[in-house]
């Protein structure tokens, strides 16, 4: 039935939130923020959830990337230490090369890979950013499992609006019903599929809530991936 297989990137193959939480951690020491916090989880407990909101504004259209680089380190910092536009992208661009060398997985992902690979033609559909994402993939070992990388930055619009399926499909030379999307993420990823009309496979990590529709499958774990595929 299915031809291609449209993966997610963050947090439903590579553990995004441990990866970065841990560079996090590394930039907190390095810059020697400890100066104005009592402890790191003081600091990361105030930047998680902001940079959380952020992506979902980003992911909607409603700020640019680079509003979101700005305004993730921003907050935290603010009244703390005296900062310019251009050590804030100094930070980020520090933190993000970090989060390159990373390489924790979700539970079971190279087994899943390897299993479906000689089965399906597999990418990626990411609303990563452009310039870290390839060496994501290359340092944690994921990239000889796919064709190629399908970027928000490289379309022009964010999961979940449908153009950036649309373009995926392109891209593999398949129609939707040849293709099925998985990912963690029940608005950028499942509602995105759903409004292009491709069928949907929701990781449900237990973080977020469908609503509105079932998706085609819903698994808790890479594994049950099995069943169906």
């Amino acid at each position: 039935m299915y031809k291609v297989l449209f993966f997610d990137l963050d947090d439903t193959l590579w553990d995004t939130r441990s990866n970065g939480k841990e560079s996090m951690e590394e930039v907190f020491f390095e810059y020697k923020f400890d100066r104005f916090f009592p402890s790191f989880k003081a600091f990361y407990d105030l930047y998680f959830p902001h940079n959380c909101a952020l992506w979902e504004k980003y992911r909607q259209g409603k700020i640019t990337k680079n509003e979101l680089i700005i305004q993730r380190l921003q907050y935290p910092l603010e009244g703390h230490i005296e900062y310019d536009r251009k050590f804030i992208l100094s930070l980020n661009e520090d933190f993000l090369n970090r989060t390159t060398t990373k390489k924790k997985l979700l539970p079971g992902v190279i087994e899943i890979l390897t299993y479906l690979y000689p089965k399906y033609k597999m990418y990626i559909i990411s609303n990563g950013f452009e310039e870290v994402q390839s060496r994501k993939m290359q340092n944690s070992g994921l990239d000889s499992f796919f064709q190629d990388m399908i970027l928000s930055d490289d379309i022009g619009v964010n999961k979940p609006h449908p153009d950036i399926f649309i373009a995926a499909l392109g891209k593999a030379n398949i129609t939707a019903a040849e293709a099925l999307v998985i990912g963690d993420s029940w608005d950028a990823d499942i509602i995105g599929a759903k409004n292009a009309h491709i069928d949907q496979c929701w990781y449900d990590l237990g973080i977020e809530k469908s609503s509105g529709f079932l998706s085609t499958y819903r698994i808790t774990s890479l594994s049950e991936l099995k069943i169906f595929l």
